[in-house]
């Protein structure tokens, strides 16, 4: 595991009322400024893993920390709004404009409307939509990629040290899914957000992820850089690998 490692979670189990189990034993950890990407195939429990980091589930059996807090010792609200969450369709809030959508969590902070004003100007314009041109649109007005772009800008506006994000870009197109793909891992690069990125498919992890973890009926099984997943003689690996070699 890293050293100091800004999310961790001990020996986890989330288990339901008549005791099944969606995960049983997880332990993992992400440092500061990683991407860790999560994988696994529908039901292996990867959602619930990433809903642990901002208490949208909370652990059955042992510990989830954030910044080396119990998630259960935490405000609920104030560590959801130092975690930027985005996920698939962006769900931006159809009845406010682009800028708006962008500061909704900075004008919950207390922001001015100024300081507001400037970090959707500047989030916007990292995100490739200009605030003169786009702001005043409404997500309706824009294309899917563009409305995940605006939903990757919301989760960055009040400056989150922590992003989640929960299969962003699959409902997309494969040319802007992978657009979008080589934007994030150079957002990462200029901005050094701790981050996990659940995804389905190996390929999306080995290009936006530091490492990878895979998971299968609720358990880990395998982590590492993508170079060392590729090396994996471990049948659940093999099968995301001969899946994305298709």
């Amino acid at each position: 595991m890293p050293d100091s490692p800004f999310v961790e979670l001990v020996d986890v189990a989330v288990r339901l009322p008549d005791g099944r189990a969606i995960l049983e034993d997880l332990s993992l950890a992400v440092a500061t400024g990683e991407t860790l990407a999560l994988i696994g195939r529908s039901g292996s429990g990867k959602t619930t893993a990433l809903k642990l980091v901002n208490a949208l589930v909370l652990p059955s059996a042992g510990t989830v920390r954030v910044a080396g807090v119990a998630t259960t010792a935490w405000d609920p609200i104030r560590l959801r709004r130092r975690t930027g969450y985005v996920i698939q369709e962006a769900g931006l809030f159809p009845h406010l404009t682009v800028a708006d959508n962008v500061g909704v969590v900075p004008a919950l902070e207390g922001w001015d409307a100024a300081r507001i004003a400037r970090r959707t100007d500047e989030l916007l314009s990292l995100v490739g939509l200009p605030a003169a041109e786009f702001g005043g649109r409404y997500p309706h007005q824009l294309s899917g990629g563009q409305r995940q772009r605006v939903g990757v800008a919301r989760a960055l506006a009040a400056d989150p040290p922590l992003v989640l994000l929960d299969e962003p870009f699959g409902a997309l197109d494969p040319i802007t899914r992978h657009e979008l793909q080589r934007e994030f891992r150079a957002l990462q690069a200029r901005l050094g957000k701790t981050a996990l990125f659940v995804t389905h498919d190996l390929r999306e992890a080995s290009r936006v992820a530091d490492r990878i973890a895979l998971l299968a009926e609720g358990r880990l099984v395998a982590i590492g850089a993508p170079a060392e997943l590729g090396a994996s003689a471990d049948p659940e690996v093999r099968a995301f690998l001969d899946a994305g070699a298709a």
